[in-house]
């Protein structure tokens, strides 16, 4: 389960990003995730949890934005959403395409941080 170690990269790489800020903790880590990318939103979530126990992280919450596939279609001159990730045609014309244009995404794209001491007098 390769989720475990991308789940431990988002870990670290978001326990690097709060040490800049001295005094907040992670709420939330936002992830941007590609339905291409070869990851599992179930298993990357459950192993989100595991890997932040013991770490500043812990409690916090993973929010996945799940990113369709699309290609562009030179035919039709347009980026298009694919219908299946194992069909890679345009859903208007029907011509194949290789250029992917979206959907292998995965990257952190945001920290929600809650101040320690408002948490604390809430």
């Amino acid at each position: 389960m390769h989720e475990l170690s991308i789940a431990m990269s988002i870990v670290e790489g978001a326990t690097e990003e709060a040490a800049r800020h001295p005094g907040e903790r992670v709420e939330v880590v936002r992830l941007r995730l590609g339905q291409l990318s070869g990851v599992v939103k179930d298993a990357l979530l459950f192993s989100y949890e595991l890997a932040c126990e013991g770490t500043p992280l812990t409690g916090s919450r993973l929010e996945i934005e799940e990113v369709a596939a699309a290609i562009f279609c030179r035919d039709c001159d347009a980026e298009r959403e694919i219908a299946s990730i194992q069909d890679f045609r345009c859903p208007i014309c029907g011509k194949a395409s290789s250029e992917v244009v979206r959907g292998r995404d995965l990257m952190i794209v945001g920290l929600e941080l809650q101040n320690d001491y408002a948490a604390a007098t809430c």
